[in-house]
């Protein structure tokens, strides 16, 4: 028997007054279950090209500069997810990427990631009558560009989260060595790639300069704590 973990929070001090503790105090207690499948045998939760492109999917209008906006901004590799919220004239106006267990395949799961990030990003349209909003998602993967089950359950996944955030269900777009393709209505093109992030500059901490080569630098060469304008830039190289 597997139990299902549980969250538990804690309210200190109680927003109420009770019986059974010192004073007439009780300790409050918000117990909420993850949200996953049932059991590990449930079925896979996908969609399959056909069904996805006879869904009524709305056309990006621009889906190679969004693409390359996307790309630019958050330079994914294979396995990385980026879900982008676009506003009433498919400008991006959020976005994130984040990286899920190779061996997890339910569009549950994925459901459940992509659902915590929208919730980070931008607030909820639940309240309106008709969604006004629309989520993308952009998976880059190994392979070729054709639609596989890997898709069907990112597929799966991003309906079921655009709906309980009150947006509507995008295009889904797929990263591959070949290219970009978005899956459904046949636009697609070569740049950027899944191994497009190797080929622009990297900004990460092992970019900076050895420890070794700062302290044998010249005193000028390096300063942390020190802003300098213009004006003293343009001074020190007339000099």
């Amino acid at each position: 028997m597997v139990r299902t973990p549980l969250a538990v929070q804690w309210t200190w001090p109680p927003a109420y007054a009770g019986t059974g503790t010192p004073g007439g105090r009780v300790r409050r207690i918000a117990i909420s279950r993850i949200d996953r499948p049932r059991s590990s045998s449930a079925r896979k939760r996908s969609i399959d090209l056909e069904t996805w492109t006879d869904s009524g999917i709305p056309l990006l209008r621009a889906p190679r500069e969004l693409v390359t906006e996307l790309h630019r901004l958050h330079l994914p590799q294979p396995g990385t997810t980026v879900v982008a919220v676009l506003d009433a004239r498919h400008r991006a106006t959020a976005s994130a990427s984040f990286a899920v267990r190779p061996h997890v395949e339910d569009g549950w799961h994925h459901r459940n990631a992509i659902l915590a990030h929208l919730r980070q990003i931008t607030a909820h349209d639940l309240r309106l009558a008709r969604p006004t909003r629309t989520a993308v998602l952009l998976h880059c993967r190994e392979g070729s560009g054709d639609w596989t089950e890997q898709d069907g359950s990112w597929m799966w996944a991003l309906r079921d989260a655009a709906t309980l955030h009150g947006l509507r269900c995008g295009s889904y777009i797929a990263l591959t060595p070949t290219g970009w393709r978005s899956l459904g209505d046949g636009r697609h093109g070569r740049t950027p790639h899944s191994g497009s992030w190797a080929e622009g500059p990297l900004h990460t901490v092992s970019e900076l300069t050895p420890r070794s080569a700062r302290e044998s630098a010249p005193e000028w060469a390096w300063r942390p704590a020190g802003v300098t304008s213009f004006k003293t830039a343009r001074r020190t190289a007339a000099r």
